[in-house]
C-alpha cells in the first residue's frame, strides 16, 4: 500500500552469526557500544543497528548483502526512486532478514523515522552529499558510496555538515578496511621498498559504447524529478539513468570518478599525502560516437610538495578497451582477462603492486626478487558499524574526511581535463591559483529545492 509516499509493510529484527572476528571486538567493546547505545537513542533492546539502504539498482545490491550478514544489524527500510527496482529489493531482503523492509520512494520521508540509526547511500553521484547532509542533520549516521560529493564544493560541505551534526559517516573505498592492502601500506611505511617517490593507479576495463538514446516518456513507477533532485532537468533517456548516467556531466565523473577513484584513493594512502600542488589531465572520447560525454581514455598527475619532505608523484591512467597486465596485476584472477585494476608503488628498493582490492605483492631490489606477499581482504560495512558502535570516528577506515580528499583529486583532474590545462592548487585557499575560470568549477548551479547547504 502507497501512502504520503512511503510504501508500508511489515518489518523485525533479524539477527545472523556473527563472525569470529567481529566476536572478539565485540566481546571486547561491549560496554563502550552499550554507552554510545544510550547517546544516540537507539531504542532496541538488544542493541540492534537499525539500517536504511538508499539506492539499489547496482552498487546498493551490495549494501543489502553486506547488511543482511552483519550481526545485531538490522535491514529494516530501503528507498529508491524506480517501483520495480524497490519491489525487487525488497522479495531479495525479505529472502534474506525473514521480514520484508519498509519502502520509500522520497528519501526525506524516510529521515522522519527515528528508529533508524544510519543511512547507506549508493544513489548516482550527483546525490551523495545532499543526501548524506540530509541524513546527518536527521541524526543518523551514513555510509555513502564514492565518490562521496560531485564537486569541490559538495567535498568541504559533507565534512562541515558531518562535524557540525557529530555523526559518523564512512565513505565506501572498501579497499581502506581489506587486511592485504593495510599491511602492504605498512611494509612501505616500514620501508620494504626503500623511499616510496611515485605510485601509479590503473584502471583498464572493458567498457562498449553506451550507443545514442532518444527521449521517451518516464518509465511507469518512476519518480524522475527525484532522480534529477540537484541536476538540471532534462528529458528522460536511457543514457541518462540506470548505470549510463556515470558517463554524463550532470550526475557523474566519468570513470575516474566510477572505479577510478578506488585506485586514486589506494595511491594516495600509499605514499601518505593529501592535497596535490599541481594536476594535469589529459584524454578524450575515443573510438565510439555515443552519448557519453566523460572521457574513456585519460591519463591524470599529480605532483605533491610539503614543506620538508621530499616531493611524490602519482599517476592515474583510464582505458576502456584493449590492455595487457602490469605487475602482475590481473592475472591473479583469470575470471576477468580483458581488466586491469590495481595500483604500483616505486621505491629506491623495489616496487609493491596491489591487485584488485584484497592483494599485494612485493619486488626487491636490482634483481626484483619477490618480497612480502598477502591476500586476504576485510570488512568496510563492518567496519562503519563498529564507529557507529564506538562514536569514534578514529576507527574508521575511510572516514569521510579522508574520503573528500580522495575525491577532489578526481575533481581537479577533470577540471584540468575539461579546460585543457594544467592547474596549481593551493590546500590552504582551497583553490586553484591564478584560474577563475578553474575555481568556477568547484561549484555547480542547483535545481531547487535541492540545493547543498554552505556550511563550511
Amino acid at each position: 500500500m502507497i501512502f504520503d509516499g512511503v510504501i508500508r509493510v511489515s518489518r523485525n529484527a533479524y539477527i545472523m552469526d556473527l563472525p569470529m572476528e567481529r566476536r572478539t571486538f565485540l566481546v571486547n567493546t561491549a560496554v563502550a557500544a552499550a554507552s554510545a547505545s544510550l547517546a544516540k537513542g537507539a531504542t532496541s533492546p538488544n542493541d540492534t543497528v537499525r539500517v536504511a539502504v538508499v539506492g539499489m539498482h547496482g552498487r546498493g545490491k551490495s549494501h543489502i548483502d553486506a547488511w543482511t550478514k552483519l550481526a545485531n544489524v538490522d535491514l529494516v527500510a530501503l528507498c529508491d526512486v524506480d517501483e520495480t527496482v524497490l519491489n525487487t529489493a525488497s522479495k531479495s531482503v525479505e529472502s534474506k532478514r525473514g521480514k520484508a523492509p519498509v519502502l520509500y520512494k522520497d528519501l526525506r520521508k524516510l529521515l522522519e523515522d527515528k528508529s533508524i540509526d544510519a543511512i547507506s547511500i549508493a544513489t548516482p553521484n550527483h546525490q551523495h552529499t545532499l543526501q548524506t547532509i540530509w541524513a546527518v542533520q536527521a541524526g543518523k549516521d551514513v555510509y555513502v558510496e564514492k565518490p562521496c560529493s560531485h564537486d569541490m564544493f559538495e567535498a568541504k560541505q559533507i565534512v562541515a555538515a558531518t562535524r557540525k551534526y557529530g555523526r559518523i559517516v564512512q565513505m565506501g573505498s572498501q579497499s581502506r578496511s581489506d587486511l592485504a592492502l593495510m599491511e602492504g601500506v605498512q611494509k612501505m611505511r616500514e620501508g620494504v621498498i626503500g623511499d616510496v617517490y611515485m605510485a601509479r593507479g590503473l584502471c583498464y576495463k572493458w567498457r562498449d559504447t553506451i550507443g545514442k538514446a532518444q527521449p521517451e516518456p518516464i518509465p511507469a513507477g518512476v519518480e524522475y524529478d527525484l532522480w534529477v533532485g540537484p541536476a538540471p532537468m532534462k528529458p528522460f533517456t536511457k543514457n541518462r539513468f540506470h548505470y549510463n548516467w556515470h558517463w554524463q556531466w550532470d550526475y557523474g565523473n566519468g570513470d575516474l570518478g566510477n572505479q577510478g577513484i578506488h585506485e586514486v584513493d589506494i595511491a594516495r594512502w600509499g605514499l601518505g599525502v593529501k592535497y596535490p600542488t599541481k594536476i594535469s589531465a589529459i584524454g578524450g572520447h575515443f573510438m565510439f560516437d555515443d552519448d557519453q560525454e566523460t572521457p574513456n581514455t585519460m591519463t591524470c598527475a599529480f605532483e605533491f610538495e610539503e614543506a620538508g619532505k621530499p616531493k611524490k608523484m602519482m599517476t592515474f591512467e583510464v582505458r576502456h578497451w584493449m590492455t595487457h597486465h602490469e605487475a602482475d596485476i590481473g592475472e591473479f584472477d583469470k575470471s576477468v582477462k580483458s581488466n586491469t585494476i590495481g595500483n604500483i608503488f616505486y621505491g629506491s628498493n623495489g616496487y609493491l603492486a596491489i591487485d584488485g582490492y584484497d592483494r599485494y605483492v612485493s619486488f626487491l631490489g636490482k634483481d626484483q626478487k619477490p618480497g612480502p606477499a598477502r591476500k586476504d581482504n576485510g570488512d568496510h560495512f563492518a567496519n562503519f558499524i563498529t564507529g557507529v558502535r564506538s562514536r569514534n570516528r578514529g576507527e574508521l577506515t575511510a572516514e569521510i574526511e579522508e574520503g573528500a580528499i580522495s575525491t577532489t583529486l578526481v575533481h581537479l583532474a577533470n577540471i584540468s581535463y575539461r579546460l585543457g590545462r594544467t592547474l596549481d592548487f593551493d590546500a590552504a585557499t582551497y583553490s586553484v591559483k591564478n584560474d577563475k575560470e578553474a575555481n568556477a568549477m568547484f561549484r555547480r548551479q542547483y535545481r531547487a529545492p535541492f540545493v547543498v547547504p554552505q556550511i563550511a
